[in-house]
């Protein structure tokens, strides 16, 4: 893991303080959990759960890596960054998804 990293899931944690009002450990925990669901899923595909906007659980099978998402898939959209959601490629629906990084489920 580089320094760059931690950074990353530290800023990720305070957003989510800042965001909810959660204790800091809460949302630590929560930030771990989606740096690690991004560095796995950028190795293959990967089965993770998150809740949607209506309540109910979603289960899920993505994958970030670009063996698992096919060529015609693969164009680059220039979109704003939002650092509340975290885009992966839904292997069962064939098309990217996202989800609130707040909402996943670890």
């Amino acid at each position: 893991m580089k320094r760059s990293d931690f950074s990353t899931i530290m800023r990720t944690a305070w957003q989510f303080v800042r965001t909810t009002g959660k204790s800091l450990s809460e949302c630590l925990k929560l930030a771990w959990a989606n740096f690690k669901l991004v560095r796995r899923m950028k190795q293959g595909i990967v089965k993770f759960y998150f809740q949607k906007v209506d309540g109910s659980i979603r289960e899920a099978w993505g994958t970030l890596s670009d063996t698992g998402i096919p060529i015609s898939n693969r164009e680059k959209k220039e979109r704003a960054k939002n650092d509340f959601t975290q885009v992966y490629f839904d292997t069962e629906k064939q098309e990217f998804r996202s989800y609130k990084k707040l909402n996943l489920i670890y």
